[in-house]
């Protein structure tokens, strides 16, 4: 199988929306992984004052936690999928939550650069097609010393996390998605994560582009050597 990108995987999401919040929910630890990325940015005083750009939103999971992270921010959430973004859109928000409809890729020219005090990427950075022009982009709409946290799928190197996955894929979340009608999109998701970087190479991919401090900081449950927070601080004023 041939990855999805650009305009085919934002359709396949598309598709798979209707089922993803209740496919999701069944994910042991889901929810509370997500939580504590956000956590992991470290935003002061509930994040009052804060602008903060939630990329890959898509049915809004990141944004709430973003909110249980920080309160008080104003969060932007962006997503490629009109599918994902209109189910996120139709929940109960507060005041200050936004959603932008655009590939991360169009951002350039859709948002001021600067003009964000931290950024979170959600299992996003392995479904582009150039990682690298992305948090190239990042960093520029990162205010001087904005914070980066990146929650993503990056196996950990050893084959024992690689044979994990692709258990954990074969047997729970591939059957769960042809049961939904959306084979193609999680058959796509085994295979980005089986191609895309390892934690350590993820990391060295950031430190490439200019974030400073990175750190890379594993998660607990079935997850462990799998799902990884990247933690990163853009240039400095």
């Amino acid at each position: 199988m041939t990855l999805l990108r650009g305009d085919a995987l934002s359709a396949a999401f598309d598709h798979g929306s209707a089922a993803y919040d209740r496919l999701v929910a069944a994910s042991p630890g889901y929810h509370a992984h997500l939580r504590r990325s956000a956590r992991r940015l470290g935003l002061p005083d509930g994040g009052r004052g804060l602008r903060v750009l939630d990329l890959g939103c898509g049915t809004g999971a990141s944004t709430a936690a973003l909110l249980a992270a920080a309160p008080h921010a104003r969060i932007t959430g962006v997503d490629a999928s009109a599918g994902m973004l209109d189910r996120a859109a139709a929940k109960s928000w507060p005041e200050g939550v936004d959603f932008l409809h655009a590939p991360v890729e169009e951002l350039a020219g859709r948002l001021r650069p600067g003009s964000f005090d931290a950024v979170f990427a959600g299992y996003l950075f392995r479904n582009l097609a150039d990682p690298d022009k992305a948090l190239d982009l990042v960093r520029g709409l990162l205010a001087p010393g904005g914070r980066l946290a990146v929650h993503e799928y990056t196996l950990g190197g050893s084959p024992v996390h690689r044979a994990v996955w692709n258990t954990v894929c074969a047997t729970v979340i591939q059957p769960a998605g042809r049961l939904a009608g959306d084979d193609g999109l999680y058959r796509h998701l085994r295979r980005s994560v089986i191609e895309f970087d390892t934690a350590p190479a993820f990391a060295g991919r950031l430190r490439r582009a200019g974030f400073r401090d990175v750190r890379v900081l594993p998660l607990p449950g079935w997850q462990t050597g799998i799902t990884h927070t990247f933690v990163g601080v853009g240039e400095r004023s």
